[in-house]
């Protein structure tokens, strides 16, 4: 009993000291030693997976799409540390995978091939001191905006050093909720639209040479995703907030906009209880995807909602939906119940299965190098 008790106490201290350590001194643990060559040579996807709210269990998973093989929890492998709690969104940009821990409120950077002498997944640098970062855009290689949802705030970073350069207010003085509360961005010219997803019913136009709000588009209420189309339209999905809400409850919507003008061309009316989200583009931006229990098709110049849906979503739980912008294969992620390990099903622009694999818990998002 007494050999338990001492070793109770080293496991104790380990977890203290292993907890004091940043992630600089957790670097070099535990490599993979992912080649970089074989990330970019074989196409890989990267999967972000949330993992539980509070739970510190969000990971990244890695697939091959000409092996089908998969490697799971791969930054923790790579690095030796979690990930850490709730992994929102990851977008790559010069050879560098910026990975947005929305909770954690950070953005970790992983060697995609900027520098050719580390693996892949191999832990760069961060960016810290954000509120609730959720997206991250790069107007360039010296500027990029960070989305949040409580800082009222954009967060202006220079991708080159990793450091803050400025902010922009979205703050409407309400005092009721967080709105503005920035979510996903697009780019037309010069001008940057987000959508305002919680307790809101905003898309927000940004002048990114003045960093500036310059106007604002109204949609149906809590807009989850934004796209733009081959022919300059933005795109947007409704999810009508929830029964008993305070800020309201309605029917979900599909919202089509001129980017040029910022005026409303036509919205679509799902039924009150869909839950619309995740509106999407093929590669040749002709064809949008959303899901609402099952996985919907439309072409961008149809005026009026499909029949049925394009994938059934019968014993499933789409969450997450992406779409490979070279073939155009789907990407339809089940979340199954929030706490075991997910499935991503890779269907191609048929719909016809190509493949399946397991991933980590709650799986949002898949992002293509």
């Amino acid at each position: 009993m007494q050999a338990m008790k001492y070793w109770y106490i080293i496991i104790i201290g380990l977890l203290i000291f292993n907890s004091c350590m940043d992630d600089d001194e957790w670097s070099q643990r535990n490599k993979l030693n992912i080649d970089v060559d074989d990330i970019i040579s074989k196409e890989s996807v990267f999967i972000s997976n949330e993992g539980n709210f509070m739970y510190g269990n969000a990971s990244l998973s890695l697939y091959n799409k000409a092996t089908h093989e998969v490697i799971n929890d791969v930054f923790y492998k790579q690095n030796g540390v979690p990930l850490g709690d709730v992994a929102q969104s990851m977008k790559v940009h010069n050879g560098l995978l910026y990975v947005v821990v929305n909770n954690s409120g950070k953005i970790y950077v992983l060697n995609m091939g900027k520098y050719p002498h580390l693996p892949a997944f191999d832990y760069v640098g961060k960016i810290t001191g954000l509120t609730s970062p959720r997206y991250i855009h790069f107007i360039n290689d010296t500027k990029a905006y960070i989305t949040d949802l409580y800082s009222k705030t954009i967060t202006i970073i220079n991708p080159e050093t990793l450091e803050k350069t400025g902010k922009i207010s979205v703050d409407n003085h309400s005092p009721e909720f967080y709105q503005h509360p920035t979510e996903q961005m697009v780019q037309y010219n010069k001008y940057i639209f987000t959508n305002c997803w919680s307790y809101d019913n905003k898309i927000l136009v940004i002048d990114s040479e003045k960093d500036q709000v310059v106007d604002s588009i109204t949609v149906g209420l809590q807009p989850t995703s934004l796209v733009l189309d081959k022919n300059n339209y933005l795109w947007t999905i409704t999810d009508g907030g929830y029964d008993g809400s305070p800020y309201g409850y309605e029917a979900p919507s599909l919202w089509k906009i001129d980017a040029a003008t910022h005026k409303v061309e036509q919205s679509f009316q799902f039924n009150l209880g869909d839950r619309g989200s995740e509106v999407k583009l093929n590669g040749t931006r002709d064809t949008l995807y959303f899901i609402n229990g099952g996985i919907w098709k439309m072409a961008v110049n149809d005026k009026q909602l499909p029949d049925h849906p394009f994938i059934s979503g019968e014993d499933k739980l789409f969450y997450g939906l992406n779409i490979d912008p070279v073939n155009s294969d789907i990407y339809a992620i089940d979340a199954i119940d929030y706490s075991q390990p997910g499935v991503v099903y890779r269907l191609s622009p048929k719909g016809k299965k190509i493949d399946s694999f397991k991933v980590g818990i709650i799986p949002g998002e898949a992002c293509f190098y």
